[in-house]
C-alpha cells in the first residue's frame, strides 16, 4: 500500500479494495437515517465511498467500479465496467453494458447488452468467445442480448436497472 507521507514503495501484488476517505471536513451522518450512517461511516470518521479500486505496482490508484454494481458470481465479484471495456474494444461493437442476471446455480451471471455497428453480423457466441479469451473464467460473459442503444442518464451513466428490468421481463419490451 502506498505511504503518501513518505512517497510510495512498489507492491508485490495488486489487489482490489474499497475506497475509504478520512478528512476534517466530511459528512458525519445522514439526518434521521441511522442505517445509512452505519453502512457508510466507520469508526474514527472513515467514510466508505462505495468505490472499488486497486493500486498498481507503482502505487497509482485506479477506480474500477461501484461496489453496489458488482456482479456476485458464485464466490467471486465481477466488476461490470471491466467487461464493458473489453466489449467496447471489439471492432463490431459500438456500445455495451453488463448487468447481473439471476442464476440458480451461480447466484448471478454477467449478461451483456451490446449495440452492434450498422451491418455487423457478430453473434452472441462470438461476443462470448472474444471476451472469454481476455478475462478470468469466473468473469466470462454468459449471456448476450443485442439492442439499439444503451439507456443512459443525461450525464452518460448507464441505467443498469432499466436493463435488468428488460432482461427479467423476458426481453418482450423494446429498448
Amino acid at each position: 500500500m502506498p505511504d503518501l507521507r513518505h512517497g510510495y514503495r512498489r507492491r508485490e501484488m495488486v489487489s482490489f479494495v474499497d475506497v475509504k476517505i478520512h478528512a476534517n471536513l466530511i459528512v458525519v451522518c445522514y439526518v434521521r437515517d441511522k442505517e445509512a450512517t452505519a453502512a457508510t461511516m466507520e469508526s474514527e470518521g472513515w467514510l466508505k465511498t462505495g468505490d472499488l479500486c486497486y493500486f498498481n505496482y507503482d502505487g497509482f490508484l485506479f477506480i474500477v467500479d461501484r461496489l453496489k454494481e458488482l456482479i456476485k458470481y458464485k464466490a467471486y465479484q465481477v466488476p461490470p465496467a471491466e467487461l464493458e471495456r473489453y466489449l467496447q474494444s471489439i471492432p463490431d461493437v459500438v456500445d455495451a453494458a453488463v448487468i447481473p442476471y439471476p442464476d440458480e446455480e451461480a447466484g448471478q451471471i454477467p449478461m451483456a447488452y451490446v449495440v452492434r455497428k450498422p451491418g455487423s453480423k457478430i453473434s452472441e457466441a462470438q461476443i462470448m468467445e472474444i471476451t472469454a479469451k481476455q478475462v478470468s473464467p469466473y468473469k466470462k460473459i454468459r449471456k448476450v442480448a443485442f439492442i439499439n442503444a444503451i439507456p443512459k442518464t443525461p450525464a452518460g451513466k448507464i441505467l443498469r436497472r432499466e436493463l435488468v428490468k428488460h432482461a427479467l421481463s423476458g426481453a418482450s419490451s423494446k429498448l
